[in-house]
């Protein structure tokens, strides 16, 4: 049962590692530098949870073994001894693997948590970056529409310019035409 439950919190353990790695390299490719160091705030406190898990479920290990251990060096030494005492052992033995064995469950249950809690985190850092990219590419399709405005404007400025300068000449021409009918008019001698 020991091997079994050993077998489990190993298979956790290592999920647990993929899904932290996974969120860490997603903090990295994070543009805004807030968000890429609160996300590798999180990837710590997950580590140090993953760790302090790890430590718990040794000490946990390390008991039952010496349980069974002392368990089977009491029986080696006390031979044959009553009926009862053996079942008294047993008792006891059967009683600490039990503790031992829902410790191993608390901690399978905490790094199920944490599992979960990573997964979700992941799938929030998803979102936020697909929305992200979409506001990126809206902004490019802005930053061209506002381009070609300018463009226009510039254009618009210059056609304005030259329609003055046209006016003005016209204007000119005008009041010279006049000014040399009347000299030609009132003036005839000169």
């Amino acid at each position: 049962a020991l091997t079994e439950l050993n077998a489990a919190v190993k298979e956790k353990f290592r999920h647990l590692r993929g899904r932290i790695q996974e969120l860490e390299q997603m903090a990295k490719e994070q543009d805004k530098e807030s968000e890429k160091q609160a996300l590798l705030r999180e990837v710590e406190n997950h580590k140090k949870q993953m760790l302090s898990n790890q430590a718990a479920w040794r000490k946990a290990n390390l008991a039952c073994k010496i349980a069974i251990d002392n368990s089977e060096k009491d029986q080696l030494l006390q031979g044959r001894d009553s009926l009862r005492q053996r079942k008294t052992t047993k008792e006891s033995l059967a009683e600490s693997a039990s503790n031992i064995t829902e410790s191993l469950m608390g901690i399978s249950r905490m790094m199920s948590q944490q599992v979960q809690q990573s997964e979700e985190t992941v799938q929030t850092l998803a979102n936020s970056s697909r929305t992200i990219l979409e506001a990126n590419e809206e902004f490019k399709s802005m930053s061209g529409t506002i381009q070609l405005g300018r463009k226009l404007i510039t254009k618009y400025n210059r056609r304005e310019l030259t329609d003055k300068l046209l006016i003005f000449l016209a204007l000119a021409l005008f009041l010279a035409t006049v000014l040399y009918i009347l000299k030609k008019r009132l003036f005839p001698f000169l």
